[in-house]
């Protein structure tokens, strides 16, 4: 006869439920080692293990507790340390396993064989625990059941497991489903082993083991202390590592972001300098390795400045970019265009022989030879190309750039729109641009610029009102350079900031030195460079230099080209407007010549407008000169502006400007441009004629 068996039925569920967690942990735990490496894995993959191991035990011992016996059952203590031993040691295992990339049939059939059989080992071993005589009868057809339900249960789990790695959010929802199912399956074969055991009528417990009761109660906190303690573990560092991946996220895009911006151009999204140099070391590289040959083309857009002056920047950098666009769509096979700046581009191509550069260069040349439409603008601009050929034309990075834009600068001095292969003559003429450049640097510091004053009379000839201030520059060695020469490479390196500033500071300098000779009226006209007209500290400069050399302000006159003005019409009028609000005078320079807007020209605090000397030049009775000069007069004296015409040579000019109205007059009729001590020689012949000043010169 054998006892008759009962269940807690609120014990079961409760088991039942420990097995469903056990299951989640399992599952949760696989995706925590999938994702980790190194030695956050391991601890993971140990952790993991000792919790599910120890939730899994917990179930069996839990759903043995949940058994009813006219006895009261105690166990051995070494025998249940055992079987959770057996438990942690066999969940280990699993983690391990469903954490590989791969997970073939043969490894899954083979895993699942070690894990049931060591849940099998833990259900059994637990039940040898129970420390009764005279011992358990087994009913071996439930044994075999509970068998085959840990080999199948382990190899689903393990499947699961395996394919529900991911922590997306989706896969959590699997997860709870997927542990339901484990851990109903996990119950079904702890209680058919149970059904497998007897016990006969005459058992009775040796009550020398761990009480059952205080066991359980003891059991089943730990557990849940440990699967709650592992979950919320878990789920604190998911969301740690979600932010973790976030911010790595927003990392690695600012880093692509600073690379872009560190090796490309912001306009066009070309590769900039540092980008090229690089891949210019690069073809280096390969060509010595291959003894192959490539290609460098240094590219510069003729006409691109007037463009820029006359319809504004935004017209210029949409210019920009519709020309390389033009340019990227003729090119083929591996190249890098880039631009260094400005209107200035670089190409770099692998070439077989001379040809194939003349063939690109043709065909680039051609592309920008057509008309731009950008903003309601017909645009024309063209393409001045210098090409160098490795190894022919340079051993390094620096000779080839530098020969190349040799032969770019050749291309330019002839004609332009064009292209040119380099040839050691186009050196020296190149070379005197570097060295003339490397001299402008020093020009200042060794004292070697100059102001030469040209003089401005009262219409028709006289009495002097003031100068015009113009720069020249005296070479050490090439002697006096005229300002054409060097202030292109002034204002393409910056340093006409720097030069400007000593400008303004020189003319008021000699303006205080005449009005203190008794001049006291006499007034002097600087020319504002358009870089200089846009610094910030311009009206500081100013302000610095009445104050240091006592000019009252309304003696100044700074001169602002009509290009310049328009450039930015709104920022110009701000700029004026404080000037003016010194007390200085503003004169638009160069008028005639540019793109005014009437709506802005009004709006200009400029007291006068200075004809351009192109249109005085030609100056005849009913011609188109003429009547432009005619119109610009008629113009400044509706806008009440005193009107400057520069470019006065004959007498016919003097007299047919004074008679439209013209109030000022300056040229080499009257009297060139002069140093400060020859200024004295001009008196002397204001007081007998005006006209006849021109003897001085």
């Amino acid at each position: 006869m054998m006892l008759v068996t009962s269940y807690d039925s609120f014990i079961v569920i409760v088991s039942i439920l420990v097995a469903m967690l056990a299951s989640f942990t399992a599952l949760d735990m696989a995706g925590r080692v999938a994702t980790s490496s190194g030695r956050v894995a391991l601890i993971w993959l140990l952790g993991g293990g000792f919790a599910m191991g120890v939730g899994i035990w917990a179930m069996h011992f839990i759903g043995m507790l949940s058994m009813s016996l006219d006895m009261v059952m105690s166990y051995d203590a070494p025998l249940t340390a055992l079987s959770m031993a057996i438990a942690i040691g066999a969940s280990i295992f699993a983690l391990w396993l469903v954490c590989h990339s791969e997970l073939p049939f043969r490894r899954l059939c083979g895993g699942a064989l070690v894990l049931g059989s060591g849940v099998v080992a833990m259900h059994y071993t637990g039940m040898a625990a129970l420390m009764f005589a005279p011992g358990i009868v087994w009913n071996w057809s439930w044994v075999a059941i509970s068998v085959a339900i840990a080999l199948i249960a382990s190899g689903a789990a393990l499947w699961l497991a395996f394919k529900l790695r991911e922590g997306k959010s989706y896969v959590t929802l699997l997860r709870l489903g997927a542990s339901v199912v484990m851990g109903v399956a996990i119950a079904g074969m702890h209680y058919a082993g149970m059904a497998a055991a007897n016990f006969p009528m005459n058992s009775h417990a040796t009550y020398m083991g761990v009480n059952g009761n205080w066991l359980a109660i003891l059991v089943t906190v730990v557990t849940l202390a440990i699967l709650g303690i592992t979950l919320l573990v878990s789920m604190l560092d998911a969301r740690m590592q979600a932010h973790t991946s976030i911010l790595a996220r927003s990392l690695a895009e600012a880093n692509r972001e600073l690379a872009q911006l560190a090796l490309h151009d912001n306009l066009t999204r070309l590769p900039n300098r540092i980008l090229l140099e690089d891949r210019l070391e690069q073809a280096l590289n390969k060509a010595n390795r291959e003894n192959s040959r490539f290609a460098l083309m240094f590219m510069d857009l003729d006409g691109f400045k007037a463009v820029n002056d006359a319809f504004g920047h935004h017209v210029g950098d949409s210019l920009l970019i519709a020309v390389t666009e033009r340019m990227s769509e003729k090119m083929k096979g591996h190249y890098t265009l880039a631009r260094l700046g400005g209107d200035e581009f670089v190409l770099l191509t692998e070439i077989d022989d001379p040809n194939d550069a003349a063939a690109v260069a043709d065909s680039l040349v051609r592309a920008i030879d057509q008309p731009f439409d950008i903003s309601r603008y017909e645009l024309m601009v063209s393409l001045s190309i210098g090409i160098a050929v490795y190894p022919g034309d340079g051993k390094d990075e620096r000779e080839l750039m530098f020969n190349a834009d040799a032969a770019m600068y050749h291309t330019k001095n002839n004609g332009r729109n064009g292209y040119n292969f380099f040839q050691p003559s186009m050196n020296m003429l190149a070379q005197s641009q570097l060295q003339l450049n490397n001299d402008l640097w020093h020009a200042l510091e060794h004292d070697e610029l100059r102001l030469f004053y040209q003089p401005k009379y009262c219409a028709p000839g006289g009495p002097i009102v003031g100068f015009e201030a113009l720069l020249r520059w005296q070479h050490a060695t090439r002697g006096l350079l005229a300002p054409d020469i060097f202030l292109p490479i002034a204002e393409k390196t910056g340093m006409i900031v720097n030069i400007g500033v000593w400008v303004i500071n020189e003319a008021c300098r000699q303006l205080r030195s005449w009005h203190l000779q008794g001049h006291p009226h006499w007034s002097v006209a600087v020319n504002l460079s358009a870089l200089q007209f846009e610094q910030n500290n311009l009206v500081e400069t100013v302000t610095q230099a009445l104050e240091k050399h006592q000019i009252p302000p309304e003696l100044l006159t700074l001169e602002v080209t009509e290009t310049t003005a328009m450039r930015d019409p709104d920022e110009s009028v701000r700029i004026l407007t404080e000037l003016t609000n010194l007390g200085v005078k503003a004169s638009i320079d160069d008028f005639g010549t540019g793109y005014s807007s009437l709506l802005y020209l009004k709006r200009l605090p400029a007291s006068e407008l200075k004809i351009d000397r192109a249109f005085v030049n030609e100056l005849q009775g009913e011609s188109e000169d003429a009547t432009i000069v005619s119109a610009i007069v008629a113009l400044a004296r509706s806008l009440n502006l005193k009107v400057v015409a520069e470019g006065v040579e004959t007498q016919e000019q003097q007299a047919f400007l004074t008679g439209l109205g013209c109030n000022t007059l300056q040229g080499y009729l009257l009297g060139k441009p002069v140093p400060p001590d020859r200024v004295g020689e001009l008196g002397n012949y204001i007081g007998e004629g005006g006209a006849d000043a021109r003897k001085a010169t």
